[in-house]
C-alpha cells in the first residue's frame, strides 16, 4: 500500500486466516517473483466451475488482542489480499477520476475504516468468476471479481453490523464466501484486456511527444552549432595548414595534442563505462522480448527473471568493453581492472539488498529473500557473471590497442580559467536534466508499478522513450563536449561521462518528490527500504546514461580530430 512497503504472507500467524486442511503449502515460483516478494499458496477454497455456492462457512477463528491491534494497524496502512484463480488475480471494479472509465483494481482490502476512523475487518468475500466456452464442453476461466464485507454476526448477510476487533479481549471471527459463476463473451485469449486496460492513454502520448521535442530540440543545436561550426572549422585548419608559414592555431584546435591525454582515475572509468554497456545490452534485450509480448503479466515474475538471466550474461560485454578502453587509456593494472569490473557495481547492489533484506527479515514479511535464493543469486554472480566478465576481459586484452588520431605531448598544455557554466559539476547538472527530461513522465509509471504494485505494459512505449533517451544523452555530452573543447579544456573524458550520468542525480530527487507527494510511509523500515532501492536504480540509470555519453563523445572526438591536418 501507499503507507508501506512490506507485504505479509496470507498466513501470517498474526493475521489468523483459515488454513487449508493439512497446512499452507508454498507453490513454486519463478525466481523474479521471489525477489519481488510473491508468495503463492494454496487456499480452503472449494471452486467447482458453474457449481453457484450461496453461503459457505470457512472457519472461525479467536484474535487475541494483541494480534487484533495488529490487523487493525494493517487495515490503518490499506493492506490489500491478492489472490489467484486460474493465474487471474483477484480484482475490485473501480472507477478512474480523471476519465469516469471503469477498469479491475488489482487486489482487494483486508478491512476498511468507518466514518468515524474505526478499522472493521472484511470477513465475508463474495466471488464473481466469469467464464467462456465455445463449444459448452470446455470452459475456461476469463475474469474474477470480489466483493469483501465485514458482518459482526458471521452470516452472510451483506447489510449485517461490520465486525470490529477487540485489541483488550479475544474476538471470534467466522469467515464466509459466497461463489456467482458468470457467463462472459470474453475469449480466453483476451481474458487480460479488462486488467491491463489503459486509463488515459493520452498521458503517454504526451509523454512521446514531450521527448521528442527534446531530441528535436538537442538535434538542431546540433545541426546549427555543431555541424556547421565544425565544417568551417575543419576547413579553416586544413586551408590555414597549407598555406606557406601556416598560421597560428587556434579553437578546438589547440589541444589537439592533448585531447587523448589518459584522464584521471582511468581505471573507475573504464570499470563503469563496461558495466554501463552491460545495463545497456541488458535493457535492449528485456525491452525486444517484452515489446513482442514474450514477458505478458501472466507470467509471474517472467520480467525480472529475464532481466537478471540478460544481466548475468552480458557479463561478457562489461569484461570486454571494460578491457579495450581500460587498454585504450594506456592503463597498466590490468588484473585490478579484472576484478573492479566483475564485483565493484554488481557489489554495491548486492550488499544493498542485502542489508535491505535484514529490514524484511525483522519485518518478517514476504518480501525477504530466503537463504536458498540468496545462494542462487550469488551462484549466478560468481559462477556465471563473473567468469563471464573475466573472458571477455581477456578477448579485449588481446585484441591491439585502440589507435588515437593524433599523437599526445609529453608536457600537458595550461587550461585557461573557464567560465562558470562550464564548471564540470555545473555543467553536468545542466546536461543532466535534458536526457531526465525525456523519461520523467513515464518513470512515474514505472514507479507506481514498483511501490504501488500496479502492471507496467506499455513497453512499446517504453522502448521508444527508451530510444530517445539513448539520442539525447549522445547529443548533449556532444554538445557540452564541444563547448568544453572550444573553451580549451581537454579533460573531456569524465565531463562526458558526468554529463548525462547526472540524470540519475536527477532521478533520485523524483524519487524523493514521488515519496512526499504519493505515499505516506511513516515508519523507518519502509522509508530505508524505499530510498535504498531508490539509490540503487539511480545508481544504475547514472551508470547506464553515463555510458552513452561518454561513448558517443569518444566517438566524436575521434571524428574530428582525425578529420584535421597536425603537422
Amino acid at each position: 500500500s501507499a503507507d508501506t512497503l512490506f507485504p505479509y504472507d496470507q498466513y501470517h500467524p498474526r493475521l489468523h486466516f483459515c488454513t487449508p486442511e493439512g497446512g499452507a503449502e508454498n507453490k513454486a515460483e519463478s525466481l523474479g517473483s521471489i525477489l519481488f516478494g510473491d508468495r503463492l499458496y494454496n487456499s480452503r477454497f472449494e471452486l467447482k466451475m458453474k457449481k453457484d455456492v450461496d453461503c459457505q462457512v470457512l472457519c472461525e477463528e479467536a484474535i487475541p488482542g494483541d494480534d487484533a491491534k495488529f490487523i487493525n494497524e494493517r487495515i490503518r496502512e490499506e493492506y490489500k489480499f491478492n489472490w489467484v484463480v486460474d493465474g487471474l488475480p483477484a480484482a475490485q471494479m473501480a472507477q478512474s477520476q480523471s476519465t469516469n472509465e471503469t477498469f479491475y483494481s488489482i487486489g482487494f482490502s483486508l478491512g476498511e475504516l468507518t466514518q468515524d476512523d474505526k478499522p472493521v475487518l472484511n470477513n465475508h468475500y463474495t466471488f464473481q468468476i466469469d467464464y467462456h466456452t465455445e463449444d459448452n464442453v470446455n470452459y475456461r476461466v476469463v475474469g474474477f471479481l470480489v466483493w469483501p464485507y465485514s458482518i459482526a454476526d458471521g452470516s452472510c448477510n451483506t447489510n449485517g453490523a461490520p465486525l470490529y476487533l477487540d485489541e483488550s479481549k479475544p474476538t471470534t471471527v467466522k469467515y464466509t464466501s459466497r461463489v456467482y459463476w458468470n457467463f462472459s463473451s470474453v475469449p480466453w485469449g483476451t481474458r487480460w484486456d479488462s486488467y491491463l486496460k489503459m486509463i488515459d492513454p493520452q498521458i503517454h502520448w504526451f509523454s512521446i511527444i514531450n521527448s521528442i521535442v527534446i531530441v528535436f530540440m538537442l538535434t538542431g543545436m546540433i545541426a546549427m552549432i555543431l555541424l556547421r561550426a565544425l565544417h568551417k572549422d575543419i576547413s579553416r585548419y586544413n586551408a590555414f595548414t597549407e598555406e606557406d608559414g601556416g598560421m597560428e592555431d587556434f579553437g578546438w584546435k589547440l589541444v589537439h595534442a592533448d585531447v587523448f591525454r589518459p584522464p584521471a582515475h582511468r581505471m573507475f572509468l573504464a570499470v563503469f563505462v563496461g558495466n554501463g554497456s552491460q545495463l545497456f545490452l541488458m535493457a535492449v534485450a528485456t525491452l525486444v522480448f517484452a515489446a513482442l509480448g514474450f514477458l505478458s503479466p501472466s507470467s509471474r515474475g517472467s520480467l525480472g527473471t529475464v532481466t537478471l538471466i540478460f544481466y548475468v550474461f552480458f557479463g561478457f560485454a562489461a569484461g570486454y568493453v571494460s578491457a579495450r578502453l581500460y587498454k585504450m587509456l594506456q592503463g597498466e593494472y590490468w588484473r585490478r581492472n579484472v576484478f573492479l569490473t566483475a564485483f565493484i557495481v554488481p557489489g554495491f547492489v548486492f550488499s544493498t539488498f542485502l542489508i535491505l533484506n535484514f529490514f524484511l527479515i525483522a519485518a518478517q514479511s514476504s518480501a525477504a529473500v530466503p537463504f536458498s535464493t540468496m545462494f542462487a543469486l550469488i551462484s549466478m554472480w560468481f559462477l556465471v557473471s563473473a567468469p563471464l566478465c573475466i573472458a571477455g576481459a581477456y578477448f579485449g586484452f588481446k585484441h591491439p590497442t585502440i589507435e588515437n588520431p593524433v599523437k599526445t605531448n609529453q608536457i600537458p598544455r595550461q587550461i585557461p580559467t573557464q567560465p562558470l557554466y562550464l564548471n564540470m559539476w555545473i555543467a553536468a547538472l545542466i546536461g543532466g536534466i535534458l536526457p531526465f527530461g525525456a523519461i520523467f513522465i513515464e518513470l512515474y509509471f514505472i514507479m507506481n508499478s514498483i511501490w504501488m504494485h500496479k502492471f507496467y505494459y506499455v513497453f512499446g512505449f517504453l522502448t521508444l522513450v527508451f530510444s530517445i533517451l539513448v539520442v539525447t544523452c549522445a547529443e548533449v555530452s556532444i554538445l557540452m563536449c564541444y563547448f568544453h573543447l572550444c573553451s580549451e579544456d581537454y579533460y573531456w573524458s569524465w565531463r562526458a561521462f558526468l554529463t548525462s550520468g547526472a540524470s540519475g542525480f536527477y532521478v533520485f530527487l523524483y524519487s524523493v518528490l514521488y515519496y512526499y507527494r504519493k505515499l505516506h510511509i511513516h515508519s523507518f523500515p519502509s522509508t530505508a527500504l524505499y530510498f535504498g532501492w531508490s539509490l540503487v536504480m539511480s545508481f544504475l540509470f547514472s551508470i547506464l546514461t553515463a555510458s552513452f555519453g561518454y561513448m558517443a563523445c569518444l566517438l566524436f572526438v575521434r571524428k574530428i580530430f582525425g578529420a584535421i591536418k597536425v603537422d
